[in-house]
């Protein structure tokens, strides 16, 4: 099993930035590609960024040219840099990897909450 920790979320003025942080932990895993989700109210969870092993990466026309993506290969961690937040990225975030122990399989984190004030 790979277990995933995040970290960052919180209220911010609309404009502002924020970063989030995760960190997969486990034995015997390896990163295939590591990247995070959000989910408005009401809405259904969406892709915002993903990152692979080689450093490939992609991001949801709604954030493209506003956040980064970034990762740490040797501690398995992957960060999200946010800047001229929106209200509209409301959400909880929610850190994902593609790993494989003895198989491949999806992970998640538990969320983190990320509020932007109008």
């Amino acid at each position: 099993q790979v277990q995933l920790v995040e970290s960052g979320g919180g209220l911010v003025q609309a404009g502002g930035s924020l970063r989030l942080s995760c960190a997969a932990s486990g034995s015997s895993f390896s990163i295939n590609s590591m990247g995070w989700y959000r989910q408005g109210p009401g809405a259904q969870r969406e892709l915002v960024a993903i990152i692979t092993s080689g450093g490939t990466t992609n991001y949801a026309d709604s954030v493209k040219g506003r956040f980064t993506i970034s990762s740490d290969n040797p501690k398995n961690t992957v960060y999200l840099q946010m800047n001229s937040l929106k209200p509209e990225d409301t959400g909880v975030y929610y850190c994902y990897a593609l790993a494989t122990v003895k198989y491949t399989a999806q992970f998640w984190g538990q969320g983190t909450q990320v509020t932007v004030s109008s």
